[in-house]
């Protein structure tokens, strides 16, 4: 039988889902600042560039990573173990094969063409090919650890995913601390992420083999598994594709218009937002293998199931990234000076904002993914970055750098159409435009506005000219806080009021230490 998961299950996997994240965004957030002061900001702009450069790859090994996952979550039974084992094979086999063309394409013609595109001259770039040797192995590792990692995402065991993403963040932290200041170069930093990738495959491989290893298999191509996983990640392929133009659209243009140190400033910002906004969608992750075990549900079910999900990832979104448009300015000066802070408070407003309409489809992405309807993620994604660099080609090289967060607010209003007329004419039910109003666009909506009047309300006057750590962070989580209470109260309103109170209370007693009779 499928592995089942009960609302408890679920929790606790977000949990441990949420803490890998958490120490991963903790030592990225606190070394990024050592690694920019030793670096500068120019190298650190092309170590962002030669990132967005390999980030097209991910496309790739994403795609592979997640069919093989919704493969392998089918087949749990110990009667299934040999069709596992073949899926398995396959997938292993695909990511040696094609992951290896794919990095070696990209050590040899990347540095070239980045030359030639980004107009990299100068001794920030004096290392760009070990820069894209360095980068494309750290993804080749990446690749193949996700094929492994995926045994792990089908059982949803996610306390040993956890252990070894802490495990690889740590390594790679500890080697910035010790040879960024030997060799500050941009391949350096590069490097050591890749370390942190090699790490990850290495504990990956070993936890398997004593948790799974009956599970897995010499890699081969079997035709009928190779089918499955093509069927499912061709379509997942075009998705990723899309979600990679989304994200990397203003950097590319970035980099062909102005200097590196545009870049830097703006991969700085956009590092803010991410980290927030990932551990949002980390936290919900686990509903992609939960969705998965729930093709023989009804369909009302399922969309109840869906609605009621988003619900509570899209208030914890809004709360979580909102809280950052009223210290933004602040926020980046104590992270990364004031030159940053007054470059790039503006972006990190106008980013968050995104954020937050971007995570209005988070939930169907999981669900359309999960029961197979990768063709219409991969619409989503396609729309989503076809908006997004149009948007950017236009507003950039009329208003500067700092219209680059402009982008992805069009490119997010674009997704969360094409997400409503999808849902629409997936489903037929009664009452889907209200449930819709008021799980999806009330908390959102409120959470945006919310922030926003914060942001007005305070005009960064509170913080003083030397802002501290304590004082900016206590205005984040009182931000955060007032953000989700109001989200919550307005939330109360309607006809689904009832459900959102119910389903707050479940996870209230189940977080909170007291319980009740």
């Amino acid at each position: 039988m499928a592995l089942k998961k009960s609302p408890t299950d679920l929790l606790s996997n977000s949990a441990w889902n949420g803490i890998a994240f958490a120490v991963a965004v903790a030592l990225n957030l606190l070394i990024l600042p050592f690694v920019v002061f030793r670096l500068g900001v120019a190298a650190f702009g092309v170590a962002s560039l030669v990132t967005a450069c390999v980030a097209p790859a991910l496309a790739f090994s994403n795609a592979l990573a997640l069919s093989a996952t919704r493969e392998l979550a089918q087949r749990l039974a110990p009667s299934q173990r040999d069709e596992a084992q073949r899926h398995f094979a396959t997938a292993m086999m695909l990511a040696i094969g094609v992951g290896s063309l794919i990095a070696i394409i990209l050590s040899l013609a990347g540095a070239p063409l980045a030359r030639l595109g980004f107009h990299l001259v100068g001794p920030s770039a004096d290392d760009l090919g070990l820069a894209f040797v360095l980068a494309a192995a750290g993804w080749l590792c990446q690749c193949l650890s996700a094929v492994v990692l995926a045994l792990f995402t089908a059982r949803q065991d996610y306390r040993r995913i956890a252990t070894i993403s802490i495990s690889g963040t740590v390594i790679a932290t500890a080697s910035m601390l010790l040879l960024i200041p030997r060799w500050p170069h941009a391949s350096t930093f590069l490097g050591c992420q890749a370390l942190g990738f090699a790490t990850n495959l290495a504990l990956a491989f070993g936890l398997s083999r004593r948790a799974t290893g009956e599970w897995m298999a010499w890699p081969a191509l079997h035709r009928g598994p190779l089918g499955h996983l093509v069927r499912l990640g061709g379509w997942q392929l075009a998705a990723q594709a899309g979600a990679v133009v989304t994200v990397q659209a203003d950097r590319y243009l970035l980099g062909a218009l102005l200097q590196p140190q545009f870049v830097g400033f703006y991969s700085i910002a956009q590092r803010l937002e991410e980290a927030v906004y990932i551990g949002v969608l980390k936290v919900g992750e686990v509903l992609f293998p939960f969705f998965s075990t729930l093709q023989a549900e009804a369909d009302d079910r399922k969309v109840d199931l869906l609605f009621r999900s988003s619900w509570v990832l899209n208030v914890i979104a809004a709360s979580a990234i909102g809280g950052l448009v009223p210290v933004a300015g602040p926020l980046l000066h104590l992270w990364t000076g004031a030159e940053v802070a007054a470059e790039g408070q503006r972006v990190l407003v106008i980013l968050s904002i995104a954020g937050i309409l971007g995570s209005s489809a988070n939930v169907f992405a999981f669900y359309l993914l999960a029961q197979g309807r990768s063709r219409s993620n991969a619409l989503i994604s396609l729309l989503t970055g076809i908006a997004t660099l149009a948007a950017s080609a236009v507003a950039l090289p009329y208003f500067g750098w700092q219209a680059a967060g402009w982008s992805a607010c069009f490119g997010m209003i674009a997704q969360m159409v094409t997400t409503v007329i999808l849902l629409r004419t997936s489903f037929s039910l009664a009452g889907m435009w209200s449930r819709l109003v008021h799980f999806v666009l009330v908390p959102l909506g409120a959470g945006i506005v919310t922030a926003l009047a914060l942001r007005w309300y305070l005009h960064d006057a509170w913080f003083g000219p030397a802002p501290s750590w304590p004082y900016v962070g206590s205005i984040y989580f009182v931000a955060a806080g007032i953000i989700f209470v109001v989200a919550v109260a307005v939330s109360q309103i309607g006809a689904h009021g009832a459900t959102s109170r119910r389903d707050l209370h479940v996870i209230a007693s189940r977080l909170l230490p007291i319980r009740g009779p």
